[in-house]
């Protein structure tokens, strides 16, 4: 980075310091201020933001695990690349899985799980409505996460699991869209009303439509940030 493209961060007395840096390096991330393939210097985002270099280390060590940076042996961390292939990838393998999930929740999952997927979408909804992205993309994984275990088949967690990463970063782009997160809550509350009325069928094809709807506001937000950039 040749030219300071971070703010100093103002403190914000209900967060941890390590937390607004890590929000701050990732809206930096998605609007394209650092840019893929970018190596992140600690001592540089240090000083361009006010802050010592322990909470940007910090904020590095958790961008890696959701996918936004990666760690190269003896070279450091760099924004991680995505790609329209990357993308398409994992939403066709999101959109078997979600489904599949789907499915066997409407068949397998307890009456409290169900309650427990309702009480989800009251909490999507007022996150939504503050229009808090780190509320709504945390609210929108437990959620997910709520699904994958009414499924009861733990082999479809574990393999969940595996792509969590990219799934996180892929879920936060996509809800950052305009009006996207309000889409999801209505898909997801016609989801749990599948399951709860035990319909197999419809609770896969709307999680499927669900994942889809996802998958074009991210390349819709790829394909804008492409044309910027041209």
């Amino acid at each position: 980075m040749s030219e300071p493209r971070l703010v100093p961060i103002k403190l914000d007395a209900y967060k941890p310091l390590r937390e607004i840096v890590f929000e701050t390096l990732r809206e930096a991330i998605l609007s394209g201020k650092l840019e893929p393939g970018e190596r992140l210097m600690e001592i540089q985002l240090a000083e361009e933001m006010g802050v010592s270099r322990t909470p940007v280390r910090e904020a590095i060590r958790k961008l890696e695990l959701e996918g936004f940076v990666v760690m190269i042996p003896r070279k450091g961390a760099y924004v991680a690349g995505i790609s329209l292939k990357d993308v398409t990838d994992v939403f066709e393998v999101r959109a078997a899985l979600e489904a599949l999930a789907a499915g066997l929740a409407a068949e397998r999952a307890t009456e409290e799980e169900i309650e427990q997927l309702q009480r989800s979408l009251l909490a999507y909804s007022e996150q939504t409505n503050r229009q808090d992205i780190n509320g709504i993309v945390e609210t929108d994984t437990d959620f997910h996460d709520l699904l994958y275990k009414a499924s009861r088949n733990e082999r479809l967690q574990l393999i969940i699991t595996h792509l969590r990463e990219v799934i996180q970063r892929v879920r936060t782009v996509s809800l950052s869209q305009p009006g996207r997160s309000k889409d999801a809550v209505e898909e997801h509350r016609q989801i749990v009303d599948a399951i709860a009325d035990r319909n197999v069928e419809l609770s896969q094809t709307l999680a499927r439509e669900h994942i889809y709807n996802a998958e074009n506001s991210m390349l819709n937000s790829l394909k804008g940030a492409q044309k910027r950039n041209d």
